[in-house]
């Protein structure tokens, strides 16, 4: 109840306590003095001093309510609404001094508060405008960037229902009926039969980032080749998936006119060959006189240039087919789902390959003679599977019951099985095979040869499935000398090596590797280099003890200088960074005579940038300046090349940030700064020292450099 009263309401019942407090102790005097005295005149008088003195108090307790209330309770409910309104109204004038001024320090105090919150909701909206408007850049770019690129790019939810798609989607799937809406079905746009099944697979499969490849139809009857893949997304929605098309009716329309070309001609060739080798005959038995010997010889020729053009006919004629590399089980669960559409019942049985062919194709091609068997035999049960057979796989269908004439075999190829579909036979040229009829087992069964094929490859535990960009990097300045570069313009590459020993000049070698780069003031996750090195030496047990790197891990590694080689690729046009760089670097430096390469990036050592922020005294080492900086630094990791690389980038990017409070925003102050402290490296003799800085004065004339310079490759 007195939670719910106002400020001053809760100082009046205060008041007025106070007030009926010394009247109760007034009253309980003058009743001692009654019984101590009671006569009618002590009485009277008794009562007189009573009102007299009730009264006072209360004048005197009131009058003191309302300086307390005016001067106190009234400007502390002003303050207190003063502060309200500029936390939630965005009031900016400063609070009123004068009515507050009986409050002390605290109106001043209340002041620098509302001031202190003002600026900091100044700034917070200041850098949410700021943020939002690169977020709201960025976006933009990649929607360009997804508007330009020419597959068809959709994201659909579970329930097959379009949530993305790109200007190239629009493009190619919407019709004058029906426009390409986001919520709205993808059957609406494709043909439902191989998407759908593509998508029950792979929930079947439950392979994370397994990826399918089919062939659709489209309206307008074009064929779209299609590529499917689960988001694998946390959301409500865990079955949506990803799917790109591309538009293959030209190619395929394009192959199966050359095909018939190249076909016709080879047809039409060879007859007319055999006539001109039989006329020539006749004519040289007839005539005697041996010119028809030369115009044999010249048919012959020709003949002979014709077989050499068949293999290279054969092999050509599955170019520009779309083929994919396709598991042997997934094609025959196609041809599977295919036939149960029409009540036909497939057992398959596939070994553990991949077979590079057109799977659409395929379970058109299958599909089609089971049904044309199924019709003309009544037979409602058949065997289809893909095994390995003499280095190639072998696609076979099986029946119970008669077999099949070659004639009707050949009518059935030349009959597509729907408008949309290529002939079978078409299908067998591209695929640079034939269809044979035999027996397995009592059964007859037509089988196909898939010519490439290889041992299924488990799908990695994780691929990588991220988008690499920093649009800021559009706008980041050209220096005309590194040493006036911004520290935060620049581009990093953190390193770290393990080795069978310390002394490099002793013949000890690098045995593993790694590096991460660091772009705009960020560590980039996509961006790394981690090899084992093959030191061509044994690793000593006392090193292995340490990195837990053997003999044997290293056995199958690159050698040094390989590794060497693509490392200095991976380093161009950034700022190597290491912790005690000597020693790293002088494994690099020895290769350079031989490697014909040089290491002339500037060089920045985390020991010294310690010694910089923290000073001398303290210890340098990379556990204590993890420690220090609260970066994590596991045992799991430690003595890791990538491990120690990721803690000292993100140790650098600790200091890079205290460096720059201190007003050491250039490389060039920095290396100023850091060359004082270069003593505190251990094991860096003078030589070496001299050597790092000898390699950093050509940055300081280099013109025209472009800090964040892409390596060309690992």
């Amino acid at each position: 109840m007195v939670m719910r009263l106002g400020l001053r309401s809760r100082i009046l019942l205060f008041f007025v306590a106070i007030a009926a407090g010394a009247t109760g102790a007034l009253g309980l005097g003058l009743w001692g003095a009654y019984h101590h005295a009671a006569t009618p005149e002590v009485v009277e008088a008794l009562l007189q001093v009573a009102a007299v003195g009730s009264a006072g108090m209360f004048a005197i307790v009131g009058c003191i309510w309302l300086l307390f209330d005016r001067h106190l309770a009234r400007p502390i409910e002003a303050i207190a609404s003063a502060m309200r309104a500029r936390a939630h109204a965005k009031v900016e004038q400063e609070i009123d001094h004068h009515e507050v001024r009986y409050l002390g320090d605290l109106a001043a105090a209340a002041s620098m508060t509302t001031a202190a919150l003002s600026e900091t909701r100044n700034a917070l909206a200041e850098t949410v405008a700021r943020e939002t408007a690169r977020l709201s850049a960025d976006n933009q770019k990649l929607a360009q960037l997804l508007a330009d690129v020419p597959p068809a790019v959709l994201l659909c939810t579970g329930r097959h229902h379009l949530a993305f798609y790109n200007s190239s989607a629009q493009e190619m799937l919407a019709t004058a009926e029906i426009p390409v809406c986001l919520g709205r079905s993808l059957f609406d746009y494709l043909s439902d039969g191989a998407p759908r099944s593509a998508y029950q697979r792979l929930v079947e499969m439950n392979t994370p980032d397994a990826i399918l490849e089919f062939v659709c139809t489209a309206p307008r009857r074009r064929r779209l080749a299609g590529r499917m893949r689960l988001t694998g997304g946390t959301g409500h929605d865990a079955g949506a998936y990803v799917l790109t098309l591309r538009d293959v009716t030209e190619e395929v329309a394009a192959c199966a006119r050359r095909d018939v070309l190249l076909s016709d001609v080879f047809l039409t060739i060879r007859p007319a060959i055999e006539a001109l080798k039989e006329s020539a005959h006749r004519l040289e038995v007839a005539s005697g006189d041996g010119g028809e010997a030369l115009i044999m010889r010249d048919i012959i020729g020709l003949e002979h240039a014709v077989q050499a053009l068949e293999p290279r006919f054969e092999a050509c004629q599955a170019d520009g087919w779309p083929m994919a590399w396709v598991d042997a089980s997934e094609l025959a669960h196609q041809v599977r789902s295919e036939l149960s559409v029409s009540g036909i019942v497939v057992d398959i049985d596939a070994d553990a390959l991949a077979a590079r062919c057109n799977m659409p194709d395929i379970v058109s091609l299958f599909a089609h003679l089971a049904r044309q068997i199924a019709q003309d035999r009544v037979v409602r049960k058949f065997v289809f599977s893909v095994r390995e057979f003499q280095a190639e796989g072998r696609a076979s269908l099986e029946w119970g019951g008669p077999a099949l004439s070659v004639g009707l075999l050949q009518q059935w190829l030349r009959k597509p099985a729907d408008d949309q579909s290529p002939a079978p036979d078409a299908i067998l040229r591209a695929h640079r095979t034939t269809l044979s009829s035999s027996f397995r087992e009592g059964r007859p069964s037509l089988s196909m040869s898939l010519q490439q094929v290889k041992k299924l490859q488990p799908v990695p535990a994780r691929l990588p499935r991220t988008v690499t960009y920093d649009f800021e990097l559009l706008s980041l300045p050209r220096y005309d000398r590194i040493a006036e570069a911004r520290l935060d313009d620049l581009a990093y590459v953190v390193f770290d090596t393990e080795t069978t020993g310390l002394f490099p000049e002793r013949g000890d070698e690098i045995v593993q590797i790694a590096a991460v780069r660091i772009v705009n003031g960020k560590r980039v996750e996509g961006e790394t280099f981690e090899t084992l090195v093959n030191p061509g030496r044994r690793i000593p047990a006392a090193s292995s003890a340490v990195h837990r790197i053997t003999d044997t891990m290293v056995e199958d590694a690159p050698g040094a200088a390989d590794v060497v080689r693509r490392f200095h690729r991976f380093c161009e046009g950034a700022v190597l960074v290491a912790h005690n760089a000597p020693f790293d670097m002088e494994f690099l430096y020895r290769r350079e005579n031989e490697l014909r390469i040089s290491f002339a990036n500037p060089i920045l050592d985390t020991v010294l940038l310690s010694a910089v922020v923290f000073g001398r005294q303290q210890a340098h080492t990379l556990d204590a300046l993890c420690q220090r900086l609260g970066v994590s630094l596991t045992e799991a990791v430690r003595h890791t090349a990538m491990g120690d690389a990721v803690a000292t980038a993100d140790a650098f990017l600790r200091l890079q940030a205290i460096i720059a409070g201190r007003g050491l925003e250039r490389l060039g102050d920095l290396l100023a700064e850091v060359y004082r402290h270069r003593k505190l490296v251990p094991g860096s003799p003078p030589e070496v020292t001299r050597a790092m800085k000898s390699r950093l004065a050509p940055h300081s004339k280099q013109r025209r450099f472009h800090p964040t310079r892409h390596a060309r490759g690992a």
